[in-house]
């Protein structure tokens, strides 16, 4: 017998509002958002700025806590969790890749990639780090700083961490953003082999329409609530 629907669920959304005070007052950012993916499904998500697309992400990493409804992630309602539990999670099963890379600047290439297993306690840290550095070929960079390395090395640097537990889910904000049009679809196609490899689900924020093809389904946002989910999505966009 299949095991049930729900076991299959990487991303459970369920009715899923934010809300942000402002001098203006209440400024409703999330409109009821629901929202399933299934393991191992590159989802894409698009919109025009302000539409949500970066809370969104952000509530599914447990970054920013929903003002009302679920956030079910890898079977685990975020709801449940303390600050520590939902550190936990991300670093054992969430990897998250950000436009603006956030490395740590004092750090090199290999201690940020460390970073997570540290975290988590792993004896083998640096040899993890190691590997998930070959595996994005900046091997010969292991020692050099952020500031050291180009953007698309940065970047590169920032998925290696990101993938270095074998994350379940990866969750992926704007990752070209401030890459050149050669560097990104390098960067890419990097992110998509390594996504394939793993088996990982991942769910991806763009405004870039042609990227966002490459993955499975596209869900369209505005104004805080979906407005479109699924092949229609696509086939608007191609």
């Amino acid at each position: 017998m299949d095991q049930p629907l729900k076991q299959r669920r990487a991303i459970e959304l369920e009715d899923v509002h934010v809300t942000l005070p402002s001098r203006a007052g209440v400024v409703a950012i999330l409109r009821g958002i629901d929202l399933d993916v299934s393991l191992g499904e590159a989802v894409a998500v698009i919109g025009p700025s302000g539409s949500g697309k970066s809370t969104l992400l952000m509530v599914t990493a447990g970054l920013e806590r929903a003002t009302s409804g679920r956030v079910t992630i890898a079977s685990t309602d975020l709801g449940k969790l303390d600050e520590d539990g939902l550190a936990r999670l991300r670093a054992s099963k969430i990897g998250i890749v950000f436009q603006s890379f956030h490395l740590v600047p004092t750090m090199t290439a290999i201690e940020n990639v460390a970073l997570p297993s540290e975290f988590l306690g792993k004896d083998d840290a640096m040899k993890v780090a190691r590997e998930a550095l070959d595996e994005v070929g900046l091997s010969h960079r292991i020692s050099h700083f952020p500031g050291q390395l180009s953007g698309g090395e940065q970047q590169r640097v920032a998925i290696a961490r990101a993938l270095s537990t074998r994350p379940t889910l990866i969750l992926a904000d704007e990752p070209t953003g401030n890459l050149d049009l050669t560097t990104g679809a390098h960067v890419m196609d990097l992110l998509f082999a390594l996504k394939e490899r793993t088996d990982a689900t991942l769910l991806l924020i763009t405004h870039d329409h042609e990227l966002a093809t490459r993955c499975d389904r596209i869900v369209s946002v505005a104004d805080g609530r979906i407005v479109d989910d699924g092949i229609e999505a696509r086939a608007s966009v191609s």
